[in-house]
C-alpha cells in the first residue's frame, strides 16, 4: 500500500485524511505549550517523510526525533557545551539526516 497525505485513517474524531490531519495540527493553537515555530518545523517533516513514503507511524517518530535533537544541540550550545561551529555542523548533520 502506498501511503500518501491523501491516505484515509481513523483518527481521534472519526476518519480523517493525514492532509487533513496535518492542517488540523497547523491551525491548532499549542503556543502554550510548544513554541509555533516548533511546531510548524515537526508538521514540515512529517509532511515530508509520508510524501516520501514512510508510514504514518515512523513519519511521527522521524520528525520527533528530529526535534528533539534541535532542541537538545541548541541547549547544549546555550548551555556553553559546544562551539558556535559544533552547533552549525550539527545542524547541518541533522538536515541532511531528514530533509533529504
Amino acid at each position: 500500500m502506498n501511503i500518501t497525505l491523501d491516505t484515509r485513517f481513523n483518527g481521534s474524531r472519526g476518519p480523517v485524511t493525514l492532509r487533513e490531519a496535518v492542517q488540523q495540527l497547523r491551525e491548532r493553537d499549542l503556543a502554550c505549550t510548544v513554541a509555533p515555530d516548533v511546531v510548524a518545523q515537526k508538521v514540515s517533516i512529517f509532511s515530508d517523510c509520508v510524501q516520501r513514503g514512510f508510514t504514518p507511524l515512523r513519519s511521527e517518530i522521524m520528525a520527533a526525533c528530529y526535534v528533539a535533537e534541535c532542541d537538545a544541540t541548541t541547549e547544549a550550545f546555550n548551555r556553553g557545551l559546544i562551539t558556535q561551529g559544533e552547533l552549525e555542523m550539527k545542524q547541518a548533520a541533522l538536515a541532511r539526516q531528514f530533509l533529504s
